[in-house]
Order: structure tokens, then sequence, then C-alpha cells
């Protein structure tokens, strides 16, 4: 009987033992199962073009070309939130193999993702700040996505971004005269910056945009200068000086533009003398990217 009794104790010792085993094997495999709850998503960022215009109000892009208004597009960032807080973050470049199809394991649940496409030139990224700099801005794309991953959310997606920059365009009408080096057009405000969570501009700043005419151009009319900023969707409006100067930094040329209107997804057009007495500019809006709006200044 006692015999029998320990046979009996040693074989409860092992069943119990294998029966912990079994357990704590099956808690790593849960967690391992909770920690491979993932989905990976390709994201593709279309090109479209709207009906009767050359580029729509919401302008998509697509990785073909990668291009809006005819010129490539050179950097695509993504940047993934789950409650509030950044899981992970993409940036390509136009080199890269797959520009425009990002490629994200996304955790199952919801999800706050911001695109952001442009051909801005020296691009700065703070997450702390949640914005995008850049030493020179150009044309420029956003979207947010909101998107509740499971195990059945689709492998591809498509994202169509919507401009978030504004054009301002200076077309001096009177030749150019001999010994001009620079054209510098110099806004009150101009914003160099976007909140990639908002979409909404920051980092403004009154410093001027410098253009070096080269000599070939004297004699010249109708020279174009051109350059873009971010802007949010209501109107605004900034004062301008168009300076001219010799490469003694003597002025040869100025005007003054007051109250010149912007607006995201707009050109704004001025056209005039800047070398004759009286200089001055007059204001058309560009309709290809949104309704027309023209004034005197």
């Amino acid at each position: 009987m006692t015999l029998a009794l320990v046979c009996l104790t040693m074989l409860a010792g092992l069943t119990a033992c294998g029966d912990d085993l079994d357990e704590v094997t099956y808690y790593r495999r849960s967690e391992n199962s909770l920690n491979s709850e993932k989905k990976e998503v390709t994201f593709t960022v279309e090109n479209e073009m709207s009906q009767g215009q050359q580029m729509s109000m919401d302008v998509p892009l697509s990785k073909a070309t990668i291009t809006a208004d005819g010129k490539q597009m050179t950097d695509l960032w993504v940047l993934d939130y789950m409650g509030g807080e950044l899981k992970q973050q993409v940036h390509q470049v136009s080199t890269d193999e797959d520009f425009g199809e990002p490629r994200l394991a996304l955790d199952y649940g919801e999800h706050q993702i911001y695109f952001v496409c442009s051909r801005g030139k020296t691009p700065t990224l703070s997450t702390e700040d949640k914005t995008l700099v850049w030493a020179t801005p150009s044309d420029t794309f956003w979207r947010q996505v909101a998107m509740n991953v499971t195990a059945a959310s689709a492998a591809q997606q498509n994202v169509t971004l919507q401009r978030v920059a504004t054009k301002l365009n200076i077309t001096i009408q009177d030749a150019i005269p001999e010994g001009l080096a620079t054209v510098s057009i110099a806004p009150d405000t101009w914003y160099y910056g976007l909140n990639y969570q908002t979409g909404e501009p920051t980092n403004s700043s009154n410093s001027a945009i410098v253009f070096n005419i080269p000599a070939s151009k004297v004699g010249t009319q109708n020279l174009n200068l051109a350059t873009y900023g971010m802007s949010a969707t209501t109107e605004w409006t900034t004062d301008i000086a168009v300076t001219a100067k010799s490469s003694t930094d003597a002025q040869l040329g100025l005007a003054a533009i007051h109250n010149a209107p912007f607006k995201r997804n707009r050109v704004t057009n001025y056209t005039g003398n800047l070398f004759a007495g009286g200089a001055s500019f007059g204001l058309t809006l560009n309709d290809v990217w949104d309704e027309a709006v023209n004034n005197e200044w």
C-alpha cells in the first residue's frame, strides 16, 4: 500500500507538472499571437485629372509620374498615429523604387495616418511640433486618413491628396535693364511650413525671396518669377515689396503691392512694369486651380 501511494503521488506530480508546462506554453503562444496582430497595408497615391481643368482642386498623384503641373515631386512622408502616439513613420524620395507606394505593418485598431507629398527644398520634419518646414517651399499635397485596421482590412489602399500650397506669380512686363542682378519678392507674411496633423500653414516669415537674373535676360520682356507657400483654405492678404538691384546693390526698380490675396490651391498673378517711372502691378487670380477673382490695387 505504501509503495502504491508513493507511485500515485509521483504520477500525480508528473501530471501536474505537465499541466503547468502546457499552461505556460499556451500563454506564451497567446502572447505571440497578440503581438503578431498586424496587417501589412500598401498605400498607393493616385493620379486623376479633373474634367475641363488642367489640374483639379483635389489633385491626386501617381506612382508612374509623381508629378503635379508637369513637375516631379521629390518627397513623400507617412506618419502613423494610434491614440495620439506616433507608431511609425516613412519618408520616401523620388529615387526610391517604391516611391508613391509606401508599405506599413499596422497594428489592429484605430489609426490616424497623415500623408504629405512635396517638391519643396531642404525639408525639416519635427514630430515634436508636428510640422514639416521647407527652406524653399514648393507645390505640396496633404491628406489625413482615419482607418480601423482588422484582419479583414484591404491590403491595398488608394489615397488622394489635396493641395495645401498657394502660388505667387510675378510677371515683369518692361524690358530688363543692363546691370540687373537680382529681383527680390518680400511678402510681409509668407508660410514656409505645414502642420502635418491639421494641414494648416505654419512658420510664417517676412524674409525676401531672391531671384538671380542671368545677363541673358537683359532686353527681354515679361520675365516671370514664381514662388510657393503654404496656405489655409480661407483667403488671407499680405503686402509685398518687389525690388530690383544691380550687382553693386544699387536699386533699379521698386513696386509695392498692398493686400495681395492668397488661398490654398490658387495662383495669385501680378503683372506690371518694374523699371519705368511709377512702377505698378495689376492683379489677376488664375482659375486653373480654383475660381478666379479679379481686383485692382
